[in-house]
């Protein structure tokens, strides 16, 4: 998920470069829990960038 903060713009495992958090203010600490669920997102992102990628690359090597 890439604009769970609402800023719009994409930023890999949920890191907001406003700072900001569609709140009105910045979260600096964070549960444990949260920071799991948040890895866990980050996990699935890059496993679906790693599909894309392979996907992609057997794409172009088949259009030799």
């Amino acid at each position: 998920m890439h604009n769970e903060c609402g800023c719009g713009q994409h930023h890999g495992h949920g890191e907001c470069s406003t700072g900001h958090h569609g709140h009105g203010f910045a979260r600096r600490f964070m549960t444990k829990a949260e920071k799991i669920e948040k890895l866990e997102r980050y996990v699935e992102e890059l496993k679906n960038e790693l599909a894309g990628a392979q996907e992609r690359l057997k794409e172009l090597k088949a259009s030799k």
